[in-house]
């Protein structure tokens, strides 16, 4: 979507690619995802800013067609899985939770891997690609699915990558970005 179709009207200059962001539903079922580009995706997220350089992101994925995406799939709210069982592929997010330095609590690994997620979500915009992320999944089910390697993690959030469908495709086909609270309403700058 470029900013000539894009209904979101930002109040300031900001470059096109927040704007532009959004997260659909309507994921096309016959689009895949491949290794490479879920690569790109994380390598995206690898340059994200954290504290100490801590890096307490992790990232778990799986493409479809495979028993994984089927996996992980049955691991979302039932409401979530009628719409994510057409992207190309869902995406696990999680944090460490102590500093590997000292073994002391992070209480910024969330805030971290907020940061890695939104390079995640636009490099997939670049590529062309979609994400939708979502709380809406059932954390011990995810975890009976990714097993020992989430033991000292906590998860955070599912995310459903793929291309978009074209506006005639599924239930969501008509859905378009969201607009914004205004800047009064969430900031104040001190001068």
């Amino acid at each position: 979507m470029s900013s000539h179709d894009n209904p979101r009207k930002p109040e300031t200059n900001v470059n096109d690619q927040f704007v532009s962001r959004w997260s659909p539903r309507s994921f096309d079922a016959n689009q895949s995802v491949e290794p490479s580009q879920l690569q790109s995706l994380f390598e995206a997220a690898k340059w994200a800013p954290s504290c100490f350089n801590e890096q307490p992101w992790r990232f778990f994925a799986a493409a479809k067609p495979s028993a994984k995406f089927e996996a992980f799939l049955q691991a979302l709210v039932e409401k979530n899985q009628g719409w994510a069982k057409n992207s190309g592929a869902l995406v696990f997010v999680a944090c460490t939770q102590t500093f590997k330095r000292n073994d002391k609590p992070n209480a910024w690994a969330e805030f971290d891997t907020g940061a890695a997620w939104m390079s995640l979500a636009l490099q997939a915009q670049s590529m062309g690609l979609h994400v939708h992320a979502m709380a809406g999944f059932d954390a011990d089910k995810a975890k009976a699915v990714l097993g020992g390697d989430v033991d000292q993690l906590k998860l955070i959030a599912a995310v459903a990558v793929g291309k978009k469908s074209e506006p005639s495709v599924g239930e969501y086909a008509s859905e378009a970005p969201n607009d914004r609270f205004s800047l009064a309403e969430f900031c104040k700058i001190y001068e």
